[in-house]
This record gives C-alpha cells, structure tokens and sequence, in this order.
C-alpha cells in the first residue's frame, strides 16, 4: 500500500486543474504578449486566471502578479520593498520559512537590520515584542500566515493592526494557509501575501504576489514589461489557468480536520514518550507534527518510507539539513527531540483506511527503533509537558 502523507510539500494535481490546463499546451498555446489572435486568447485566458484568483481573497485582479511559486513571491516581496522605500530595517520571526529567512540573510549583507521575532512554545509570533521594536526605521514587517512544519496559524489580524498603527508595510507568506484559512486582503488590510499553486492541488512551478495598490515596490527581475512591469518574463498560461481552477476547488477543510483529529488522537492514544509540537486548536487542518522521545526522525522517515508510507521531517525546502529544525529549536525543543519529529501533512485525496495503515506501521516502526536506540534511558532527553501545552 502506498500512502503519500507530505502534502505540505507538494499536493496531487486534482483532474479538473489538468483538465483546464491541457489545450494551453498544444492548441491555445500563443504567447500572452503577442498582438495575433492566439495570443489575444491567451492574454484573455491569463487575465481570467488573475481575476479568479484575486476574487477567493478579496483583490482586484491587477494586484496580483504572477511568479514562478512562493519562493520568488517571498523574495519579490522583502527585496522589492527593501529597494523601494527609505528605512533599513525588517521584521521577521524566528520560523519563518527558508525564503524569507535567506532573504533576511541577503538584506544584512547589504546594510539592513532584521529582527527576528521570538515564539512562545506552541509557535506564536510575540506580539508585545513586535510593537516594541517597530522604529521610525522600519519598513517592513514578513509575518508567515501559519507554520510549514507544525502548522500554528498566527494572528494576522493582529500582527496588522500593530504594522498599520505604525504605519509599517505589512507581508504574509500564506503559501500553506492559502485556501485553508479564510483570507480577505481588505478585511486583513494586508499589503503584500505569497500564495503557491502546488500546494492546492495545482500544478507546480507558478505562485503569486499579492501587492496591494499604492504599495511602493521594486521589480528584481529585468526583461520586458509583464505583471504589470514587476515580473518579467513571458508568462505561464498553462500553469496561471491550472492554479486558478485549484485555488476555487473545495478545499475540503471539515474533511480533512476530522482525519487529522483522528490522526492525533490515534497516535497519542498507541505509543508513548510522544508530544504534539504546535498548537492543538489554532492550527492548520492539514498539519499533524509530533516529536517521538529516543529515537531519530530521518530513521523513522526511511523505515515507513519502506512500508510505501510518505512524510517529512520538517520543510521540504531544508530537508536535506542534518541541523535541527529552526522552527522546534525557536519554540525551545531541544536539538535532539527537534531530530526525532515527524511531520504528516493531510490532503482531501487521504483515507481512513490510508491512516489505519499509517497507525499501525508507525507504531511498528517506532518501537523498532526504539529498541536499537542508543538514546534510550538519557536523562537529558526530557519532554516538558506542561511547557509545550497548547
């Protein structure tokens, strides 16, 4: 049996998005910017796709502009304010995603200051931290929208309210809670949000920048005129009309809750020396992150790997770092629990039957490793329960 349980990495394109895309490829194929008919039709299918897309956030349609995925829209976002306004500092958070962070590490180099927001331990941003160190320098404020690996959603409205009081631009990566998580733009009064397609069951390699107008920023990327001169390049109609079909699908929230409650509740209930990282209750529905006492992640990743079973050990984007992840460490898991968490992440396309599966070899598995553990009986590997309760 093969269970693919890392939809936080990628997701299975959903039939109806292939459906849309297949004529862009070799019948409607003309370029966006040319002036004949194919390419008439093509603009039309391109600008289609943007205004179903800014519609399920409550944009216009010019404020979105169309990137390669959430990386280029993270980079566009922080570079492209950062060249545009006067002012050298950032705000970040600790967990922010690898985009955002490596994005920070450019900017230092070249003379901006970054804070870097603390986390409490279920993973939320500090609030009081961040109004205290808003100056008159600040630009800029990069809060994601909910965590990659264990999914805490963040209080965006909240986070806001403080950037508007101080009259500060406010950016969102809501790559994972895009379509999870109700979003309105207006509502939220967000300047800039990263959106990605492949995590929504659309094809991969197209994302989108939200810009909300007025906002001054500047394109990174030199070439001709498209996205209304802030990206060029000649634009992906195929995969623009693939992620609008994905992002107005019925994302299947209440469906893929109860077989994450299940999931945790199961979990928690067959193997001990355990501990859900993340909050329970303010957390994405698809996001189940669990850290196991004695033994390491990347072993138990390879084990049910074996048995046909797919997951993470954190963000796909640093999986292949031997360092502890960044995101545990910041909400002050130690680095060698950090090493033995796992992450499943849960999509419409998971069954009961897919997760019964899941249970029962996991707790074959870890208590296989378990009995090979060199870390068994450590006194310094210590789970605070009451420290880590969300």
């Amino acid at each position: 049996m093969k269970v693919y349980m890392d939809n936080s990495a990628t997701t299975q394109m959903d039939k109806a998005v292939l459906k849309a895309m297949l004529p862009y490829f070799n019948k409607q194929y003309g370029n966006a910017s040319s002036l004949h008919q194919m390419g008439r039709e093509a603009r039309k299918a391109l600008e289609k796709a943007r205004s179903d897309i800014a519609k399920t956030i409550n944009a216009d349609p010019e404020e979105i502009i169309f990137t390669s995925g959430g990386t280029e829209s993270d980079n566009l976002a922080l570079k492209g304010v950062a060249a545009a306004n006067q002012g050298k500092h950032i705000i970040t958070s600790k967990i922010e995603h690898p985009a955002i962070m490596s994005s920070c590490n450019t900017l230092s180099k070249q003379g901006y200051k970054i804070t870097y927001l603390n986390v409490d331990s279920c993973g939320i941003v500090d609030l009081k931290q961040l109004e205290k160190e808003i100056t008159k320098d600040t630009i800029l404020v990069s809060i994601m929208a909910a965590n990659n690996e264990m999914g805490a959603i963040q209080p965006i409205e909240d986070i806001s309210e403080i950037c508007k009081k101080h009259e500060v631009l406010f950016h969102t990566d809501a790559v994972q809670a895009f379509t999870k998580v109700p979003i309105d733009v207006k509502e939220l009064n967000i300047d800039l949000m990263s959106i990605s397609s492949h995590k929504i069951h659309g094809p991969k390699g197209i994302g989108a920048l939200f810009v909300k107008k007025g906002t001054k920023i500047k394109r990174q990327m030199d070439g001709g005129g498209h996205e209304f001169k802030l990206r060029a390049g000649t634009e992906n109609v195929a995969s623009a009309v693939g992620f609008a079909v994905a992002a107005n699908l019925d994302p299947k929230v209440k469906q893929i809750k109860e077989l994450q409650e299940e999931l945790i509740k199961r979990i928690e209930y067959d193997i001990k020396d355990i501990k859900l990282n993340g909050p329970r209750k303010q957390r994405l529905c698809n996001n189940v992150n669990f850290s196991f006492k004695f033994i390491e992640g990347e072993a138990l990743l390879m084990l049910l790997d074996q048995k046909g079973i797919c997951i993470s050990t954190g963000s796909a984007c640093a999986s292949k770092s031997l360092e502890p992840s960044h995101v545990l460490i910041s909400m002050g898991i130690d680095p060698v629990t950090s090493h033995g968490s796992i992450r499943f992440s849960l999509s419409k396309f998971n069954t009961r039957r897919e997760l019964d599966y899941v249970v029962r070899n996991l707790k074959e598995v870890v208590e296989k490793l378990r009995r090979m553990s060199p870390f068994k009986g450590d006194k310094d590997i210590k789970i605070k329960e009451k420290e880590w309760e969300c």
